[in-house]
């Protein structure tokens, strides 16, 4: 697997980070336990869990049910206000566009994602869409923390979902 490109500034991960991107990776297991494409989020502030999700599009019939979206929601019902400018979110795998526009309206303060996404990641895999110039509020992100554990949660996803495919059209 392709190590995802970082933030150009330097960072050092903290066994904090860690702690909260566990979570992550765990919501993200849920999601694939439910057959969803397992990615999880966790919205911190001041050292503490005030929103989380995982991905439900299929299950609820709604496809802005992201992780990121979710996690966000909860935020900000949690702070009952609709800006988060102080909270850091720590996804399982990078933001899609979606996710990283809800997370500039929300004035999010960092986002830290495990696993790059090279087909629709929004930091800096396919495009860097919070230093849009024309953009009021700049988000922080920074790739990499247990990208492997992150990838290999999705691989395995897929790759039992293919499988799963496969026999079906042997059956047929």
């Amino acid at each position: 697997m392709t190590e995802p490109r970082i933030s150009p500034t330097s960072f050092e991960f903290s066994e904090r980070d860690r702690y909260f991107m566990r979570r992550a990776l765990q919501l993200a297991a849920t999601a694939a336990s439910h057959s969803e494409v397992p990615v999880g989020a966790v919205a911190v502030l001041d050292d503490e869990i005030i929103g989380e999700g995982f991905n439900c599009p299929i299950e609820s019939s709604d496809p802005s049910c992201h992780a990121e979206i979710i996690a966000i929601r909860q935020a900000c019902q949690h702070l009952n206000n609709y800006r988060l400018p102080d909270v850091r979110l720590y996804v399982s795998l990078e933001p899609c566009p979606m996710c990283a526009a809800a997370m500039v309206h929300a004035r999010v303060k960092q986002v830290i994602y495990a696993a790059a996404d090279y087909k629709t990641g929004a930091c800096h895999s396919i495009m860097n869409f919070f230093e849009h110039p024309s953009h009021n509020h700049h988000v922080d992100a920074v790739g990499g923390l247990m990208a492997e554990e992150g990838g290999s949660i999705l691989s395995n996803f897929f790759k039992q979902r293919r499988a799963e495919i496969k026999q079906q059209k042997s059956l047929k």
